[in-house]
């Protein structure tokens, strides 16, 4: 474009389709008419932090639309049945096995498992363009060809979070919204055709904190569907309860969006950094080692089913947390023992009244179908399961501290392994990482960094006795890259980014400021 027109591409345009005058100039209106409004909402979520460092706790806002009658607007046909959901990253054959999958939604990912390089936010709107139009396909090196099939899954998907810019866009000198770049680029060269196809134009909104947020989002749609001339509402919208601030403004995060929302999900591990991240300054909000963080804690618990109370009674849909578990064909009790976890976790959600779940793998559809078919039957969902025996307080959102278990070496090992290993991944480009057997994206990356830095900023002792310090941290961190050199090979590791990943984890856990995201960094050193 002309420099004239205030539209600038610095890292050029690999697919003048995808990145046609057209749909920029859609993503450049969207641009001007929001950018302030989204800067001023980001500096408003600093503001509350300092309050929260200050001692400030959240509650529910008395009165208002949590104590008023009204509900969303139904959601088309496609959206009604929503039993299990797979997710994934915009890689041409990934998309091509999640929509054959036989999963009811598969929701394609510009967020935390896709690492945002130029290359592979563009090649990812090119996917998704095929996707709709039903021509993508992908020539494997086994000579293998991938097709979609006759029966897909219907297709949602997740823009990048409002704290995040794609560089490679500037309108009027200034980087665009990575919100608004994914969402403008899919929504322009899809709605149409996805409309043509009796499906629609569906989204899903990532680590939106208040109601404020929501509603920026639903001026966009509305904005955007004027632009374009569609109908109010054609957009429909899920959002993933994955902050602890939003959990105490459900309803009226649903009712900013209520022409446009089709319920919410429990982003479960964005949910636990999340109240890491908001509550770094108290020691009441210490949590152990990871693996101990399950959906039954306590805080976990009230989470979950005050999700589907307050979703049922607008509804809503509630669709449950990710199952990331990749089976290993190699080691069948691995997989036999995941596998029955998997089961129980999927058990656990549809009894409290989820209306479907997530999972990871193609392989892992035909385990969360079984169970929901089970509770389903041919019913679309279970709506009609109120939940008015869940009387979830704030005190409940906040019960950190009644999470039981110690902090170890091990767990500290843990989070320093997997997140190097997850950040070197997502640094060479594959925001989607296959680490020990499971599934991880940046949110796993973000609790590993954040309980470091929790538990070293509060000088936690080990189970062993030992506090948690910067220097134990840094032997740990020592050890993990010997080991990881030893496990992977001199070749791969001296061919990867590992030290690139060793900077940026270590910055982002050892620091004494906490680093919002650590893709704000990231992405500052991603290619």
């Amino acid at each position: 474009m002309a420099a004239e027109d205030g539209i600038a591409i610095p890292g050029g345009s690999p697919d003048p389709e995808v990145l046609s005058p057209e749909a920029v100039a859609f993503v450049a209106r969207l641009h001007r008419t929001f950018a302030g409004r989204r800067r001023g909402l980001l500096a408003a979520r600093a503001e509350r932090q300092s309050r929260i460092d200050a001692g400030e706790r959240p509650d529910f806002a008395a009165g208002g639309v949590r104590e008023r009658e009204w509900a969303v607007a139904p959601v088309p046909k496609d959206l009604a049945d929503r039993r299990v959901e797979i997710t994934g990253p915009t890689d041409r054959k990934m998309m091509i096995n999640a929509l054959n999958s036989g999963a009811a939604v598969f929701m394609a990912d510009f967020e935390d498992s896709l690492a945002p390089t130029w290359e592979n936010v563009v090649l990812g709107q090119r996917n998704l363009h095929d996707a709709v139009r039903r021509t993508i396909a992908f020539d494997g090196p086994d000579g293998r060809r991938y097709e979609l099939g006759d029966d897909v899954a219907t297709l949602m998907v997740r823009p990048r979070g409002w704290h995040l810019v794609e560089k490679h866009l500037r309108v009027d000198g200034e980087a665009v919204s990575a919100s608004l770049f994914d969402f403008g680029l899919a929504f322009f060269h899809n709605a149409r055709a996805l409309l043509d196809l009796g499906s629609g134009p569906y989204f899903y909104l990532p680590k939106l904190e208040n109601r404020s947020e929501a509603a920026l989002w639903n001026d966009v749609f509305l904005a955007a569907q004027e632009d374009l001339g569609l109908a109010p509402g054609t957009i429909k919208a899920t959002v993933l309860l994955e902050t602890v601030l939003a959990a105490f403004e459900i309803d009226e995060i649903l009712y900013e969006l209520r022409e446009h929302s089709a319920g919410m999900n429990a982003g479960r591990w964005d949910y636990i950094f999340s109240v890491i991240k908001k509550f770094r300054a108290s020691p009441d909000f210490v949590l152990p080692d990871r693996s101990l963080v399950s959906m039954t804690v306590p805080f976990m618990r009230a989470y979950t089913e005050l999700l589907v109370q307050s979703c049922h009674r607008r509804g809503a849909h509630a669709i449950g947390g990710m199952a990331a578990f990749i089976p290993n064909r190699r080691d069948p009790d691995v997989t036999g023992t995941a596998l029955a976890r998997v089961r129980e976790d999927k058990l656990r959600e549809s009894a409290d009244g989820f209306d479907g779940t997530w999972v990871a793998h193609p392989d892992l559809v035909a385990v969360a179908m079984d169970v929901f078919d089970g509770v389903l039957g041919d019913r679309p969902n279970q709506l009609d399961r109120l939940r008015e025996d869940v009387a979830v307080t704030a005190s409940d959102l906040l019960a950190v501290g009644l999470t039981e278990g110690a902090v170890t070496e091990e767990g500290v090992r843990a989070d320093v392994g997997i997140g190097i290993r997850y950040l070197e991944s997502w640094l060479q480009g594959a925001g989607a990482a296959a680490i020990y057997n499971l599934m991880e994206d940046a949110a796993t990356a973000e609790i590993c960094r954040a309980q470091i830095w929790q538990w070293q900023r509060h000088g936690v002792a080990l189970d062993d006795g030992r506090v948690v310090t910067p220097e134990l941290v840094t032997g740990i961190v020592n050890d993990e890259m010997t080991r990881l050199r030893d496990a992977l090979g001199a070749a791969r590791f001296d061919g990867g980014r590992f030290g690139d990943a060793r900077r940026l984890f270590e910055r982002v856990a050892l620091d004494d400021g906490f680093p919002e995201f650590l893709t704000l960094p990231a992405y500052e050193v991603l290619d």
